[in-house]
Order: C-alpha cells, then sequence, then structure tokens
C-alpha cells in the first residue's frame, strides 16, 4: 500500500520548515560520533574515578575501553506505582550486559514526581518543568563521557518526554527506552469515574471515595486508563525506540524480564564498536515524529503530547505545530477505544492486539511511514508482531490479522470514527487543542456564556454553592506556564461532568492543561498565547458568549469586533503561586518558558 498523499504532504512540510535547525543538530552530533568511543580521550585519574567501585570483572573490561559500556539513567523510586519495578532493573542490565561482553553502570537517577499525587496541589505547579529538569539530570548523567549507549528507564508522564530530550543531546549514541509496564487491571475505569461524580455531589462520603481509589490503583505498574504515561508507551514503540511489543506488558512477570535483559543486548549491538551502529538522532527524524502524530490520533492518546512531543522533536532539530497534528488528524481514524475514550483499560487493548495490531492495521493502510531506522534495525514493519516466551526465552511472532476484542481494537476497515482523537481550535480567543475521541457528538459544539474563573477552586466553590446549574462555558484564566507552571486541572473533571449528566451544556476554555485521562466534557486547552502573556482569552468577561465548535475547530467570543479591540486583557496576581512546595526554586523556568504550542520550553536548544 503507498503512502496516504496527505501524510506525505505533512512529512514533507516538516521536513522543508525543520531543514536548517535539523541539518544543525545533525551537524553537531556527526562531529560527536566521530569522537567514538569518548572515554578514550579520559585521563588516568579521570578513568580511574570512573571504575573505582566496578566488580573485578567489569573493571578489566572498563579498562581495557574496547566492548561497549551501557549508560543506565533511571527514574525509579518507590511511591510511584509505575516507576516501583524499575528497582529491579539495573542488576538484571547488567548481568544481560555481561553476557554479550559488555558492561553496564548506573549513570544516574532522574526525578520522577506522580500526577495522581499532585493533582489538584500546590505540587501540580512543579510537573510540567520537571520535564526539563529530567532533560538536564540526563544530560548530566551522560556528561561523564564514559558510555557507548543508554538505557532509559521511565514511564510516567513527563519523565518518557524529558528523557528523550535528554537524550538526544547525545544523539550519537544509541538509546532504548526501558518501560515497566501496566499493573494488573483493578477498579473499571467508568466505575471510578462514576464515584468520583457521586463524591462531588456530596453523595457519598470520603470513606466510599477511598475504597474505590484504592480498587483502581492496587498494585505495581502503570495506572490503567489511556492518559499520558501510557501514551508515552505507545509512543516509544510506534517511533521505534521501544523493543517491539514490550509497552504494555505487566510487571513482575518472566516476560517483562526477558524484555529488559533483551533490551540491554540489544543497546550492546548497536553501538559504533559493532557492526550495527544505530544512533538516535537517526532514529527520531521527521518520519518517525509523523509516526508518533499517526499513534496519537488512533488510539485517542493524550492531549499533553500537543506539548511534548513538539518538545521531543524540537530536540531533535524538527519543528511541529499543532496546525500538523491537526492535519494528521484529519486523515487517521481511531481504532482503539481505551478508557476515557471507551470502558476499556490498556490490558484489554494489549490482550485484544495491542500495538502489534494497531502498527499493522496502519502500516497495510498506507497511515505510517514504514522506511524508517528503529533501535531493531530498518522499517517499522519488525514491530507488526506480539511477543511470547520460548523455552524461557523471548521471542516474536507475527501480531494477529484480526482484532481479539472489536469492542476495544477496530480496524482501519471499519474504525470508531473516521478520524483522530485530537483537534486544532482556533478563533480570537487564540489556538489550543480538544480531545474529541472522548466526547459524545451531540457535546462537540457548545455556545454558552462565560463564567471565568482564575483557579479550578473557585469553580467548584462556586459549584458547592449552588451557581453553576445552567448552560456555560467556565473560562478558567492565567493557568499557563509562564503564570503558574501550567497545571492539570483534572480536579474540574467530575464537577462538569454532574453539570453535563444534568442536563446542561458545558464546556471548558483555559490557557492550562487537563489529565490525559479527562473525558467526556468538550475542553479547549492550552490555549495560547497564554493570558499572563496578554493572550485574548483574558479579555474574556462574564456574560459574554462564547463558541466552541469541536467539529469545524472554531473558538471564538461572539463580541463585536469593535467592542473586542477595545478591551483591555486582564491582569493577575500570581504572587501566591510563586513560593511554597518547591515553587520558588522554579521562577526561572516559569519566566522563560516558550508558549504550549512551542513545547513550554524553559530552555532555549541550540539551533
Amino acid at each position: 500500500m503507498s503512502l496516504h498523499l496527505r501524510l506525505v504532504e505533512v512529512t514533507e512540510r516538516i521536513v522543508r520548515k525543520s531543514q536548517p535547525t535539523r541539518s544543525a543538530y545533525l551537524a553537531r552530533v556527526a562531529a560527536w560520533a566521530a569522537k567514538e568511543p569518548v572515554r578514550k580521550g579520559l585521563s588516568c585519574t579521570n578513568l580511574a574515578h570512573a571504575y573505582a567501585a566496578s566488580p573485578a570483572g567489569d573493571k578489566i573490561m572498563l579498562r581495557e575501553q574496547r566492548q561497549p559500556n551501557l549508560a543506565i539513567v533511571s527514574a525509579y523510586n518507590d511511591m510511584l506505582s509505575a516507576h516501583q519495578p524499575l528497582a529491579t532493573y539495573p542488576e538484571l542490565i547488567k548481568a544481560a550486559a555481561r553476557e554479550v561482553g559488555a558492561t553496564a553502570q548506573f549513570a544516574g537517577g532522574v526525578p520522577a514526581m506522580c500526577d495522581g499525587v499532585t493533582q489538584g496541589q500546590a505540587g501540580m505547579e512543579l510537573s510540567l518543568f520537571s520535564r526539563d529538569i529530567i532533560a538536564m539530570s540526563t544530560a548530566v548523567a551522560m556528561s561523564h563521557q564514559m558510555f557507548d549507549g543508554m538505557l532509559c528507564l521511565g514511564v510516567c508522564d513527563k519523565i518518557v518526554p524529558g528523557l528523550m530530550i535528554g537524550a538526544l543531546q547525545f544523539g550519537h549514541l544509541p538509546a532504548i527506552f526501558v518501560p515497566a509496564g501496566p499493573m494488573v487491571s483493578g477498579l473499571e475505569n467508568k466505575e471510578k469515574a462514576r464515584i468520583r461524580q457521586l463524591y462531588a455531589e456530596g453523595k457519598i462520603g470520603r470513606e466510599g471515595l477511598l475504597e474505590a481509589e484504592e480498587k483502581s490503583y492496587h498494585g505495581a505498574g502503570t495506572c490503567t486508563f489511556y492518559g499520558t504515561a501510557n501514551s508515552n508507551q505507545m509512543l516509544m514503540e510506534i517511533m521505534g525506540v521501544h523493543l517491539p511489543s514490550s509497552a504494555f506488558v505487566n510487571p513482575d512477570t518472566p516476560l517483562r524480564d526477558a524484555f529488559t535483559c533483551e533490551a540491554a543486548k540489544r543497546a550492546a549491538a548497536i553501538t559504533a564498536l559493532g557492526n550495527e551502529y544505530i544512533p538516535l538522532a537517526e532514529v527520531i527524524d521527521e518520519r518517525a515524529i509523523v509516526n508518533g502524530l499517526v499513534g496519537l490520533m488512533a488510539t485517542g492518546g493524550s492531549t499533553n503530547h500537543a506539548i511534548h512531543l513538539v518538545a521531543m522533536a524540537a530536540a531533535a532539530g524538527i519543528i511541529i505545530d499543532w496546525t500538523d497534528f491537526d492535519d494528521i488528524s484529519a486523515i487517521i481514524p481511531l481504532l482503539a477505544k481505551i478508557y476515557p475514550n471507551g470502558s476499556a483499560d490498556v490490558n484489554h487493548f494489549h490482550a485484544a492486539g495491542g500495538m502489534g495490531y494497531l502498527i499493522s492495521q496502519l502500516l497495510d493502510a498506507g497511515l505510517l511511514h514504514e522506511d524508517v531506522k528503529t533501535v531493531m534495525g530498518p522499517g517499522l514493519r519488525r514491530y507488526a508482531v506480539e511477543p511470547h516466551m520460548n523455552s524461557g526465552q523471548l521471542a516474536w511472532r507475527p501480531a494477529p490479522t484480526e482484532s481479539q476484542d472489536k469492542s476495544v481494537l477496530s480496524s482501519v476497515a471499519s474504525p470508531f470514527q473516521p478520524d483522530g482523537g485530537l483537534r486544532l481550535v482556533q478563533g480570537n480567543l487564540g489556538r489550543g487543542v480538544i480531545k474529541v475521541s472522548a466526547v459524545q457528538a451531540a457535546h462537540r459544539i457548545v455556545e454558552a456564556p462565560a463564567i471565568v474563573f482564575d483557579s479550578q477552586d473557585a469553580l467548584i466553590d462556586a459549584f458547592k454553592r449552588g451557581e453553576l446549574d445552567r448552560d456555560f462555558i467556565a473560562v478558567i484564566r492565567f493557568q499557563g506556564p509562564r503564570a503558574n507552571g501550567m497545571p492539570e486541572l483534572h480536579k474540574l473533571t467530575p464537577t462538569l461532568g454532574v453539570l453535563q449528566d444534568r442536563g446542561f451544556k458545558v464546556a471548558l476554555v483555559t490557557d492550562g492543561r487537563m489529565s490525559g485521562a479527562s473525558g467526556k466534557v468538550p475542553s479547549a486547552i492550552h490555549i495560547t498565547p497564554e493570558c499572563l502573556a496578554g493572550g485574548p482569552l483574558a479579555k474574556v468577561c462574564n456574560g459574554d458568549m462564547i463558541r466552541l465548535d469541536a467539529e469545524t475547530g472554531t473558538l471564538e467570543a461572539l463580541v463585536p469586533a469593535d467592542v473586542w479591540a477595545q478591551r483591555t486583557p486582564a491582569t493577575a496576581d500570581v504572587t501566591a503561586n510563586q513560593y511554597g512546595y518547591g515553587r520558588d526554586l522554579f521562577a526561572v523556568f516559569r519566566s522563560n518558558a516558550t508558549g504550549a504550542e512551542q513545547g513550554a520550553m524553559s530552555f532555549m536548544l541550540p539551533m
């Protein structure tokens, strides 16, 4: 099947606009590659420090400087269920590396905060910029010039994008991303959402809510809904930096451990010291980024990647924007129904055929670039497989040709909807994105008066006072990167869901973010320019009629043009968001942040 013409056009457009920055990036990578292995340039003192505490056998190999030495960069901590399984990975990796005559060292750890713990709390205002700290921490780990390749261990929202941004600064080295997999299924996500709404209405108490939450989040592994963490895993696989079909294998199983060991062996095989050199800079190219966009649309992935994928691409010298997202969404059918887009979780998705089936469907329809480099070698067809254990060894076989559950995973011939999960909305309020895959068609167009708030707590308080039983569009201002670090406003979801269920037409418009798990209430988010930067959303007044039309991509304040032009954007005192819970230390990130459509980055990458 030949490639879809629109896919080709978008890819070629990205190549053209990225040409200066991509060329500069590749030139820097090529200059570094010529110096491999860099540790030969270290002084004797440098080297002795680097392996002083290594086991005797590893020390001999490191001293000889002939065999690959792999860096382990890990986001392990045991508070995050998704990252707790990573505790055992370093020893598995080191042992596997020795089996193939290589060594591995734990190069460094990176922070990993949990949005589930900080949701609705002050700590959430550190969340977005923790991505940039993770990128810098990755660079610190790799700065010792001891390594021929890297294994990046991470799962959750900001961690994988941060690891990728950092790893791409060492794009002359191969990098394999090593996931931990989802926890086994617990309380159905739809039932969890129902109980949260009951709590928001005051119909159940805290004990009932906590019992449901504990049944949902009950063990090691990633949360099972299809939010940002699991969208990360999909992206890493479809972009070719995972081992095939490794994204959604449960932790603490023989298959999961086999994947971890095989990742180490594969990383050793693709360094510049071998015959199959595959540097990360050649894996993450324009085609891989477009494949990532396709995967997001086909699965109804997280809106957070309208920020993170932009930033990851920029780290490789590739420029994308929300027009590229929108154009890809227009041609990619929605093939997956995973909560919040449906009732199933990622374990059901994996059992129905998972990534292997999804990739096979999209390749066969000409909706993915097959001619890419991956960590497994040339061609994405290598990922149209499913894993199994064969005599105690990891093996792959062709992915099923039919979905094992068509209510969870469909085909290109019979999709859940003909276009993708994310769309661009724009108008006189700026540009933003909306996730439509979880919004019923009847709710995709809302025209209602605005009620303006400067925090999510203010809206919740108004709900508790009984002031919101009517049609309205909530405008939550001053939630952008420069204002308060662009926290997720997921705490609003139960409240707005209750109002929608009562029959009111409700929607959200904000320059902040929503959780990747947010669903049924239409939400135009990431509005750019943000209010603190004088964005037009700050002009909205209570009672202004707002039209949010996800079908046509329209976001408009229905105010006479002359009146609108004369209005001055509102201002806000954000002092309270600048102190406490570590926010004091993040002032430099807030003050330097780019807009959401530019990746909300706090540093400018050299181009």
